[in-house]
């Protein structure tokens, strides 16, 4: 494939995969605004992540096979059209239950993308290239975290219904790239019928296999480590941080170029060295930062610098290990790759929608909690990747 059309490719998919984050993160800083005009409290409008986080991992269960039913491109028609109605009827929200109501339908709709986009680099890419692609994509949907909120305080500054209209246009014009620039990769003669059976057969292969359990958990755990900032963003930064709705990106910048950066190194190491070098170098780093970050918060006083940096470290480690731990997850079930996409996704989200609605309400009155949180995740990351073959030296 040629190396313009697999830029625009890689940049069409990352711009899928980006739905996610910028659905989560565009309207954290209009939390406050949020509260004052639909009449809620903090706590409700933090229970609007879990409203658009708990159906999207339900969902994300069946954009797969989904997709392997009907084909890649209809599957995103379906999903960013359904999604985009939904960011409307946030817009015109008039209360918080109306609110959540549209949170659920994008949330429903939203991991199409995410899904499809994972599939579809393993689809068209093969070994050292899959891997350089996947971090391609990876590092350009790093951006979103720390392009949205920078974004969605720009928009409040018009309205907190900006903010809407934007993933209304955003997710619009995904879906006509994505049809202009992506071919169909599963072919009529390869889908497989679409029923509730047949879902389930095939999550009982997915699921059944224990090495791809191991590194999708792993896989998980190392984002839900990060994701515990990102979901507290709004008690991190506002409370314990003193800073104010328009300077998220003090937070978003820093950690979205360790991910960056991460990727970066990730693509640049393909094919220069093993594997399990590259992922036990990755923990190492990921351990560091968590060590740190924990002393930090133990021994000083709240302080942007201090209690940013350590974040942003992470990041590195965690991108670095994601292509490869991606990569090797896919190729455990190659019939079923759309499925096996989808549950890489729902493991992912599973533990972020555990961690919005349980984990964060219970750790975020501290700043020690929220560091404490992330070295759960990365106890539990750890635990499954160094179970995991492609943590040993090859024999």
């Amino acid at each position: 494939m040629k190396t313009r059309s697999t830029f625009f490719i890689s940049l069409v998919l990352a711009s899928l995969a980006a739905l996610a984050p910028f659905a989560i993160d565009t309207y954290l800083p209009a939390f406050p605004s949020l509260a004052k005009a639909l009449g809620g409290t903090n706590l409700e409008l933090q229970q609007s992540l879990t409203a658009y986080l708990f159906p999207y991992a339900i969902m994300t269960l069946w954009h797969g096979a989904i997709s392997d039913s009907i084909g890649r491109l209809s599957t995103l028609r379906w999903g960013l059209g359904v999604f985009a109605v939904a960011s409307l009827g946030c817009a015109f929200s008039t209360n918080v239950e109306t609110l959540w109501f549209f949170r659920a339908i994008q949330g429903i709709s939203g991991g199409a993308g995410n899904v499809v986009a994972r599939a579809m680099v393993r689809d068209l890419f093969e070994g050292v290239t899959a891997q350089r692609v996947m971090a391609q994509v990876q590092m350009i949907f790093g951006l979103a975290p720390a392009v949205a909120p920078m974004i969605g305080g720009v928009l409040l500054g018009i309205h907190w219904q900006a903010i809407f209209i934007f993933l209304f246009l955003y997710s619009s014009l995904t879906l006509i790239f994505s049809q202009i620039y992506l071919p169909e990769t599963v072919p009529k003669e390869k889908r497989i019928v679409l029923s509730a059976k047949n879902v389930l057969s095939s999550y009982k292969s997915v699921f059944g296999d224990i090495e791809f359990l191991k590194l999708t958990i792993a896989i998980g755990a190392n984002f839900a480590g990060f994701f515990v900032y990102v979901l507290a963003s709004p008690v991190f930064l506002l409370e314990h941080l003193h800073l104010n709705q328009n300077q998220f990106g003090f937070m978003f910048v820093p950690t979205v170029c360790g991910m960056v950066t991460g990727s970066y190194l990730a693509r640049h190491s393909a094919g220069q060295y093993e594997p399990y070098k590259v992922v036990r170098f990755g923990y190492g780093w990921m351990t560091l930062a968590v060590v740190s970050n924990l002393s930090i918060c133990l021994l000083f006083k709240p302080n942007p610098f201090l209690n940013i940096a350590p974040i942003a470290f992470y990041n590195i480690g965690m991108a670095m290990v994601l292509p490869i731990l991606s990569i090797a997850a896919l190729d455990r079930i190659p019939r079923l790759r759309g499925t096996a996409a989808s549950g890489q996704a729902f493991i992912q989200m599973l533990l972020s929608t555990v961690s919005a609605g349980i984990v964060i309400p219970l750790i975020w009155h501290h700043i020690s909690g929220l560091a404490l949180g992330m070295f759960g995740y990365l106890i539990l990351g750890l635990f499954a990747v160094s179970r995991s073959s492609i943590w040993k030296k090859p024999s």
